[in-house]
């Protein structure tokens, strides 16, 4: 089959395509036929192999232990390992997948789902990982409830345009922070404010919020905590620059400690995508009130410009890999 491998770390010049064997599911885990994938930040992360924590974790000291990058997928099922009985061949699922910059992917089955009825692959691809991290976030770690106001900072991203829906749909009142160019896109997904960071500070205290999600961001905690109800919730969900150990997980690790000692929450966001998560998502895509938001396609043999074109900082939406047409 067809994937983009990479055997060193480094730059999105390290990634090429190349024929490689079909993997095995094995127990617990399908074969997807891919038909489409996404891109996010953690595929960076992963073919850098920073900030360097990431390769203490698993991922390989000295180079990749997997050749193959790419998560998020939708596709179809091609054929299932012991003790995988939630689906069967030719099965359309989405979710979060081993390696879905290719025609082939294994996927456990637990982070899989029936492909949401009224859309095609591309769109189910731009939902697993960065939906799912936005829907953590508001309900598990930030505790929405109607009526409460919720800024995000990141409206425009990959997990912001998912995250301005979701509150929506739990009845916040919502405020999206993004630059000139996106403000657009942040009103369309139905934003009730939106703020033009490049022309105001949204967390410079004059306004407060019960819940703020700061996605892949970088200001200190003291000014994110300055636009806070005193009782609010702080959600921090990636983060960039920093170190090249932790990266900008520092603020993560400072808002753990911090926490327990003020009287607001502050809370760092790990999140997994799972079966139940997805079917949330489903249901809310099914029923019209969340829509993936596709910045742009590209063929398999584009993931490197497409990883260059969202660290760049042009992304709207997501940017989605086509891996194969749309049999429909």
């Amino acid at each position: 089959m067809r994937a983009v491998v990479q055997d060193v770390y480094g730059p999105p010049e390290v990634l090429r395509l190349e024929e490689v064997d079909r993997p095995v599911p094995g127990k617990g885990e399908v074969l997807v036929r891919v038909h489409a994938a996404a891109v996010d930040q953690g595929v960076w992360h992963l073919m850098e192999g920073r900030p360097y924590a990431v390769r203490a974790a698993g991922f390989g000291l000295r180079a990749p232990k997997a050749r193959v990058r790419g998560m998020d997928l939708a596709g179809r099922v091609e054929a299932v390992g012991p003790g995988a009985g939630r689906f069967r061949p030719g099965d359309e699922v989405y979710g979060e997948g081993k390696g879905s910059f290719a025609e082939y992917a294994v996927a456990k089955e637990s982070r899989l789902a029936p492909k949401p009825r009224n859309l095609d692959f591309d769109a189910a691809a731009a939902l697993p990982v960065s939906a799912c991290s936005a829907l953590n976030a508001l309900r598990d770690a930030g505790g929405v409830r109607a009526g409460q106001s919720v800024l995000v900072i990141g409206a425009s991203g990959g997990v912001g345009s998912y995250a301005v829906q979701l509150a929506k749909a739990f009845g916040a009142r919502v405020t999206g922070v993004c630059s000139t160019a996106k403000a657009d896109l942040a009103r369309s997904l139905g934003a009730d404010e939106v703020v033009d960071y490049t022309r105001e500070d949204p967390v410079d205290g004059r306004r407060r919020y019960d819940l703020i999600l700061d996605i892949a961001g970088n200001r200190p905690l003291g000014a994110l905590r300055r636009a806070l109800t005193p009782r609010g919730t702080l959600v921090i969900v990636g983060g960039e620059g920093g170190g090249r150990w932790i990266g900008g997980n520092d603020r993560q690790l400072r808002a753990l400690l911090l926490s327990p000692f003020v009287g607001q929450r502050l809370r760092p966001l790990a999140s997994v995508v799972r079966h139940g998560d997805l079917e949330v998502l489903t249901g809310l895509v099914e029923a019209g009130s969340v829509t993936p938001a596709i910045g742009r396609t590209y063929p398999l043999d584009g993931v490197p410009d497409a990883i260059r074109h969202l660290r760049a900082g042009h992304a709207r939406g997501k940017l989605v890999i086509r891996v194969a047409p749309d049999p429909h």
